[in-house]
């Protein structure tokens, strides 16, 4: 089966920059609001109460968030980007209005997760907008510029969330995402074309989405509660929901194969290239918090920093990664491949995790700022090349889909990351502690975790990469696209 690739006319086409600021304005939003909420949540339990329910401030928006990823992607490109777009934008909106107004903990819980209803449109649809609006000979530029706020968002989350709680109010970690996204809702009206999508008229695949929505939410709430402390892989309330979602899994592929319109088209499965891709992305996850998650802990546990210095502390990395996505975007699109800045960005990421495995209490900020560089260097292409690469070995009908699961996949290899890593971090801290003392049990478990997670990922992701057949922008773009390969 093949399809040809449709390339958007001229007419669907930005004329100005004003809709690329909302594309990366929104995505920006979607991606900060999965780590800003970290810094403040012990400020929030002092004053809202409910420290039993602390996990949940953040579990709440990751569910939501990362299950209506797909979901948006696919019904874009059914029923369009627009409406999609203006709906996600909307309801991000209400949800962070009303968390910087919860009472109680509770609330808070229920209004994050109805912000992450709204932020599961953002960053699936910014991507599926980029092959939308511009030519492939500019694709691979404005994935870059993509690709650079993405990683500017990961390590902007925390240090925001630090400073909005420390010098105004936890509340405001919410709601400055209200003017910024009333400008967006702005832009996407007046600036971006309504340009239909090619399924009006089928019946959605609600039981794919029902028995998908459980099935992840099972995956989820066990690898959450097995990132808690003294929770094993065998403890209930982390072995029954990963085995539950197991089997919702398997049912969801025999719903999908006898769908009319799946949420997911499975024969997407069959290009290598789509495949390869999103195991890439799901491998890349470890490596990426292998350094957002694990970094800003070593300075904060081992070095007794601050949430808000920690952050700053950090600013290499997210240089590296903002710097490796927008000259890997440059190169895209200089030499239209991708392949061979993928591939190069696997052999960084290594290097700099392998060197921070001498990390020590003592480990001067220059060595450690120069091994956070190279993490950020490798990362950066992971960030804007991936994207390039999937969307262009699908149909046209089937870019929203795409990107989406491209983000899907990175958001539950996060998932799986944590609650593998969290493991290993807690039990070397247990056996240091009474040994070295706790600051520098931190830093041997910052220096085993990290290159660990990382350098697994980054190998696991290569060995993707070099797989991947073919690299070529033009030729993915201007031919037809095989769905079996």
């Amino acid at each position: 089966m093949s399809t040809d690739v449709l390339i958007p006319p001229a007419e669907t086409r930005p004329k100005n920059g004003l809709l690329l600021l909302a594309v990366l304005g929104g995505m920006f939003l979607a991606m900060l609001d999965q780590t800003i909420v970290g810094t403040a949540l012990p400020r929030i339990t002092q004053e809202l109460g409910g420290s039993g329910l602390y996990t949940w401030v953040v579990t709440a928006y990751l569910l939501t968030s990362t299950i209506t990823v797909p979901l948006y992607g696919r019904l874009s490109d059914t029923y369009g980007r627009k409406p999609l777009l203006l709906t996600g934008v909307v309801v991000f909106l209400l949800g962070s209005a009303l968390c910087g107004l919860a009472q109680d903990m509770g609330q808070l819980i229920a209004f994050r997760a109805l912000q992450g209803l709204g932020a599961g449109a953002l960053l699936p649809l910014s991507l599926a907008l980029v092959v939308d609006l511009f030519p492939p000979e500019r694709s691979g530029r404005v994935q870059g510029a993509l690709g650079g706020v993405m990683a500017l968002s990961y390590i902007a989350g925390p240090f925001l969330g630090g400073v909005f709680t420390d010098q105004a109010s936890w509340r405001w970690a919410f709601l400055v995402n209200l003017p910024i996204g009333l400008v967006l809702i702005a832009i996407i009206v007046a600036r971006l074309p309504h340009v239909a999508g090619q399924g009006r008229g089928v019946r959605p695949d609600y039981l794919g989405i029902a028995v998908f929505s459980v099935a992840i939410s099972a995956l989820l709430i066990g690898l959450t509660e097995k990132g808690l402390d003294g929770h094993t892989w065998t403890s209930g309330s982390v072995l029954w929901p990963i085995a539950a979602s197991i089997v919702l899994l398997a049912l969801f592929i025999l719903v999908e194969r006898r769908a009319a319109q799946p949420i997911i088209p499975l024969e997407l499965f069959r290009n290598r290239t789509y495949t390869l891709a999103n195991v890439t992305s799901f491998f890349s996850a470890f490596c990426l918090y292998a350094g957002v998650v694990f970094l800003p802990r070593y300075f904060q546990e081992a070095r007794e920093l601050s949430a808000t210095e920690s952050g700053l502390r950090i600013y290499p990395l997210m240089l590296g990664m903002v710097v490796g996505s927008g000259i890997t975007g440059a190169l895209m699109s200089r030499t239209q491949r991708y392949k061979p800045w993928l591939i190069g960005g696997s052999f960084l990421i290594a290097i700099g995790a392998l060197l921070c495995a001498g990390l020590t209490i003592e480990t001067s900020s220059l060595a450690l700022a120069g091994w956070m560089a190279l993490l950020g260097l490798g990362m950066g292409p992971m960030l804007s090349g991936l994207t390039v690469a999937v969307q262009y070995s699908v149909p046209q009908r089937f870019i929203g889909t795409a990107s989406a699961n491209l983000t899907f996949f990175r958001q539950i290899g996060g998932s799986v990351a944590l609650a593998v890593a969290g493991t290993l971090y807690a039990s070397v801290v247990r056996d240091e502690a009474p040994v070295h003392g706790l600051n520098a049990a931190h830093a041997a478990a910052a220096a085993n975790v990290i290159p660990w997670l990382a350098v697994s990922g980054a190998i696991i992701a290569l060995a993707a990469l070099i797989a991947l057949p073919g690299g070529r922008i033009k030729a993915l773009a201007a031919g037809p696209v095989t769905l079996d390969g």
